[in-house]
């Protein structure tokens, strides 16, 4: 009798182990070539799965080699930045798949799939975040889905209406003042000078975010900003490796850093959070900052509604102020330096901006309504958006069997958009793709690009960058300010070395040489 109790538990336990072996090697194995054979059989061209690392090896290998050097500027930047994904569309075509570790990648860069999976915001989802470092940095309406996105953007909405971007226009004047009394303190006693213009752009659109969403709380905003680029440098790091389950809770320097930053950063966005709501309860009103905009709207539909589950909480609140900070910064201080440095270069450019500056504003102080009429500077723009989009990819995620095109993707399949290749692909733009001519845009962007859905820096469809009309007008006026006072070219000692870092930033900075006008 004990003997067959012994026996009945011994094979309890080996069938628990294999069925737990069966699920491992299913996971690891069965499962993606599976899928791999799937996409085959529809006639879709791919690299081979390799047992558990995919292709994460050889998109290690190659953008190291990329980025061990700078490149010329009229070189083509896709080599450096996305090395992989511009030999995987070169060898298997616009679409094509490749290997994140265990997960399938469907690479796109046909404008019309483009378009389908843009617009369709029901079948098509943001990724899911499987690092759960990442979701440190990034959660809030660049995260959520569903019902859930639905309620996010409806309330965030106001905030970024025209009629509201106009009282914001103010900090950012304030903000590029200091930025250029600082250029100008370093041409007291010179004519010209160098200047590594890109800490500076940093800090300004930085600072820019810390107003326009905080207001009088703003010095406590730029802490907030400081250790955001701390957890972003960090997560970015962890993120290059496959991310085993549970090494999050071990006790590494980096771990315990990016916790202790990311609870700092929240323990300072609660108090701003809790000191504006007590101001905005005894006083009635709420300020015309980001922050003050936002609580309001959430507190609006929850007195429609009658429910406090159709507002935000104050962690919800805390993750759409971290994406503030992430989102609007970075964009608009990628496009700033990367058209100083275009208009650097194009020194013809520089001057057709700044005479039309000068036409509409003189020396005096930017207005919305002057801004709102640079046709060259908007051509100028769109163009270096085209070369230079703030993000290279857009990702997506079936989370059912989801047809596109000609296309069946099983649920879990990651699609990965490539914009950066798509702006520069000759076959939608022409012999000239990969020149800098901003007179590609002078009948706006549907005549550029002929109707087709071959240019999206800020996305597109329902899920478009929320901030994108906050960050042109951010950019528009730190250009009209600088061109109103500096001319600029490139330092001999600048190095061109575009690399994505969340965003498409110069790897080694970006030296101009200003002259004093």
């Amino acid at each position: 009798m004990e003997f067959t109790v012994v026996s009945c538990i011994v094979g309890i336990v080996g069938v628990m182990l294999v069925l737990c072996a069966w699920r491992v090697l299913n996971w690891i194995w069965f499962k993606p070539k599976k899928i791999e054979k799937c996409l085959r059989e529809q006639g879709l061209k791919g690299s081979s799965y390799n047992f558990f690392v995919g292709d994460l090896k050889e998109m290690v290998e190659l953008m190291v080699q990329a980025q061990s050097n700078p490149i010329k500027l009229t070189d083509d930047i896709v080599h450096r930045v996305l090395p992989f994904a511009h030999k995987s569309v070169t060898t298997y075509g616009k679409i094509c798949f490749t290997w994140a570790g265990l997960r399938p990648i469907v690479q796109i860069s046909e404008p019309s799939m483009v378009k389908e999976i843009l617009c369709d915001v029901k079948n098509f989802h943001k990724p899911k975040v499987e690092n759960p470092l990442v979701k440190l940095l990034v959660r809030g309406l660049a995260d959520v889905n569903g019902d859930q996105w639905v309620k996010h953007r409806k309330i965030i909405n106001p905030a970024f209406h025209v009629e509201k971007l106009k009282h914001m226009v103010p900090s950012m004047y304030v903000s590029c003042c200091e930025m250029i009394n600082k250029w100008e303190e370093m041409l007291t006693n010179e004519s010209s000078c160098e200047v590594d213009v890109w800490p500076h752009l940093q800090t300004f659109s930085g600072d820019v975010i810390s107003r326009t969403a905080f207001g009088t709380s703003y010095e406590e905003g730029r802490k907030i900003f400081q250790l955001q680029q701390e957890l972003a440098e960090l997560v970015v790091k962890a993120n290059q490796s496959i991310y085993i389950p549970g090494s999050r809770f071990l006790p590494t320097k980096s771990n315990k850093r990016m916790k202790e930053t990311e609870q700092e950063m929240r323990a300072l966005l609660r108090n701003i959070i809790y000191k504006r709501i007590t101001m905005m309860k005894s006083e009635g009103t709420h300020n015309n900052d980001l922050l003050g905009i936002l609580l309001s709207s959430s507190d609006q539909e929850i007195k429609e509604h009658g429910n406090s589950r159709f507002g935000l909480s104050i962690d919800d609140i805390i993750e759409e102020c971290k994406i503030f900070y992430l989102a609007g910064q970075e964009t608009t201080a990628v496009l700033l330096v990367w058209t100083m440095v275009l208009l650097s270069s194009y020194m013809k450019w520089q001057a057709r901006a700044r005479q039309e500056v000068l036409d509409i504003f003189g020396d005096k102080k930017p207005n919305i309504e002057g801004l709102s009429r640079l046709k060259i500077m908007n051509m100028i723009l769109n163009e270096v958006l085209r070369l230079y989009p703030s993000v290279v990819v857009i990702g997506r995620q079936v989370h059912e069997e989801t047809k596109v095109g000609n296309i069946t993707l099983r649920a879990g399949t990651h699609i990965q958009l490539n914009n950066l290749l798509m702006h520069n692909d000759q076959d939608l733009w022409g012999e000239d793709a990969k020149e800098f001519n901003p007179d590609r845009f002078s009948e706006g962007i549907v005549k550029a690009t002929k109707g087709q859905s071959s240019y999206f820096p800020f996305g597109g469809g329902p899920r478009i960058c929320i901030g994108q009309n906050f960050a042109m007008l951010e950019t528009k006026m730190a250009l009209v300010m600088i061109l109103q006072r500096f001319s600029f070219e490139l330092s001999p000692s600048y190095s061109h070395a575009p690399r994505m870092i969340l965003t498409l930033q110069p790897q080694f900075g970006a030296h101009l040489i200003i002259h004093k006008l």
